[in-house]
């Protein structure tokens, strides 16, 4: 399991992602789940996967395969829409490989992907891309996608983000997020891979690998837990529970 978030925001783009993909008493697994492909100056995209990770893994290397091929290549897009086309195609390529293999062993062919960036000439764009090669986009009303682990970190989203949201409090509010899903699910956890695209810079504007003892994510940590207990006790119990 695991916990990916992407926002599109104004100010540009975020992307989260936790590492772990497999948890258990004895195991603990940990794989970077997020693949940056950029030209600075041109072109920059990410991508977060969840899901099998061997499917995700041969994706990854099926469009760095075809990085020279026109007409399928991501860097050969001429814009957003056409580079998530690649990405799906390269996804349907993995499953018309595999998908037989895994059913004959009862594995079901499970991914999905986060996939966002921005080509010049052109608005930075959000897509989650399903098993079957198929995406969405996102939206002003729907300005970010969750794959994996999504219910825990979900609240939090839906009351604060909107377009208008900045890069700086995107990434505040995705770290709360992906600490309630922590905090609840023993498959999600660190190191965090926490990135952002400031819109038309057309290249990573930050990166920051977050483990456990990293001061920032450990601030938020204590102090959400302290202002969630204070919100509570200030809200009134209910009248109905204390008459007598």
């Amino acid at each position: 399991m695991t916990y990916c978030v992407g926002m599109l925001l104004d100010a540009g783009l975020v992307f989260l992602s936790d590492s772990r993909t497999n948890a258990g008493v004895d195991q603990i697994s940990t794989f970077r789940k997020v693949t940056c492909f950029e030209r600075p100056g041109e072109r920059v995209m990410v991508l977060l996967t969840a899901g099998n990770l061997a499917i995700s893994q041969a994706v990854v290397n099926v469009l760095h395969e075809h990085e020279n091929e026109p007409g399928v290549s991501i860097w050969g897009a001429k814009n957003m829409f056409e580079a998530a086309l690649s990405v799906g195609a390269a996804l349907r390529e993995i499953h018309r490989r595999d998908a037989d293999a895994l059913k004959e062993h009862h594995i079901e062919f499970n991914a999905s992907l986060i996939f966002g960036g921005q080509i010049g000439g052109e608005e930075p764009r959000l897509f989650c891309i399903y098993a079957a090669g198929n995406f969405i986009e996102a939206t002003a009303d729907t300005p970010y996608f969750q794959i994996g682990e999504s219910k825990y970190g979900k609240p939090i989203l839906d009351r604060v983000i909107s377009r208008s949201t900045s890069l700086a409090q995107g990434a505040k509010c995705a770290l709360i997020s992906m600490d309630s899903t922590i905090r609840s699910n023993l498959s999600v956890g660190v190191p965090l891979d926490l990135l952002s695209i400031k819109r038309d810079e057309l290249k990573v504007h930050s990166h920051v690998n977050i483990d456990e003892n990293h001061a920032y994510f450990r601030m938020i940590r204590t102090r959400w837990s302290e202002s969630l207990r204070h919100a509570f006790h200030e809200i009134p119990d209910p009248e109905w529970m204390r008459r007598s």
